[in-house]
């Protein structure tokens, strides 16, 4: 079963100019993203809906995603940016510790979740060719296969790790997230980063630094590939049953299988963040899934139209 671990110490990105880097996390959410664009074009076309709804859709949905997610990660895991580098929460920089290009990283999606909810009801104000519920249990779809990429992007760039996997068949050593970029590059000797990297990984010289590295369950390939069940559920109830007529379902529907995933990929993941509770043996992100379970458990089961209520 040793061919089911493996060294993960991948380039994370491109370099463009000096400190500016096209990464591969971000590459990720632009796939997402224009991968749901596809698929809501699809269900306007099916619908008959007017294809000029379908650009101010994409724009609110990627600001309200990114903001919320962006915002929800600084309230719920690093509130100290608040104080200690309060520009960075809203720019591609940090500022603290010297300048330097970070892309835009610290996305929570409970944070997204939030947001694409504001989002898509400001939304609904402008354009009233739906109610909001409408028009969630079809964004909700797009979401779903977005959050696929998204975890692909955290596993590219060795964040959001899993916990120690032991004697478990599966495991990943992630070397980037071991040894931090000054660190490796003072402990190897190799002034370039990248190459300080692949020598811990290639030179039997820094075995040694290799062998400190623990074997941890790849928590974010986990949650990526429960989200391609998720997407295919929504789809499958969307297309081929008659609940996509009944509002609120679908919605409630993906906080149940979403929020579900998210909660038991849990019991596998390092806490993140300075911000980290533990009531009960239930960490942060289990404690902010259970409100959107028991949402889903309404939108599904309870919740009545306002026009169907006699």
């Amino acid at each position: 079963m040793h061919a089911l671990k493996f060294d993960w110490n991948p380039i994370t990105g491109i370099d463009i100019v000096g400190n500016f880097k096209l990464h591969f996390y971000s590459l990720m959410w632009v796939i997402a993203f224009v991968i749901g664009w596809y698929i809501m074009k699809r269900i306007f076309t099916r619908e008959k809906i007017p294809l000029s709804y379908l650009d101010p859709l994409f724009i609110y949905t990627v600001l309200a995603t990114m903001i919320g997610a962006r915002l929800g990660h600084v309230l719920f895991y690093q509130s100290e940016l608040i104080s200690q580098d309060f520009f960075s929460i809203f720019l591609p920089f940090k500022f603290k510790g010297g300048f330097e290009f970070t892309g835009f990283q610290g996305l929570a999606s409970h944070g997204a979740a939030i947001g694409v909810i504001i989002g898509m009801y400001l939304y609904q104000r402008k354009y009233k060719f739906k109610p909001l519920l409408g028009v969630l249990d079809r964004v909700v779809i797009s979401v779903a296969s977005g959050a696929i990429f998204i975890r692909i992007g955290n596993f590219i760039n060795s964040e959001i790790i899993g916990k120690v996997s032991g004697d478990f068949p599966l495991g990943v050593r992630f070397v980037q997230d071991e040894y931090y970029k000054s660190e490796i590059i003072q402990l190897t000797g190799i002034p370039d980063v990248q190459k300080a990297y692949d020598a811990v990984t290639g030179n039997p010289q820094f075995a040694a630094l290799l062998e400190k590295v623990p074997y941890r369950h790849p928590a974010q390939l986990y949650e990526s590939f429960c989200y391609i069940f998720v997407f295919l559920i929504l789809w499958y109830v969307y297309s081929r049953t008659p609940k996509r007529d009944q509002t609120g379902f679908l919605f409630g529907l993906f906080l149940i299988l979403l929020w579900t995933v998210r909660f038991f990929v849990e019991f596998f993941k390092e806490p993140q963040g300075e911000e980290y509770i533990n009531w009960f043996n239930l960490n942060t992100g289990q404690w902010l899934s259970i409100p959107f379970i028991l949402i889903g458990l309404y939108f599904m089961f309870s919740y009545k139209p306002k026009s169907a209520v006699k």
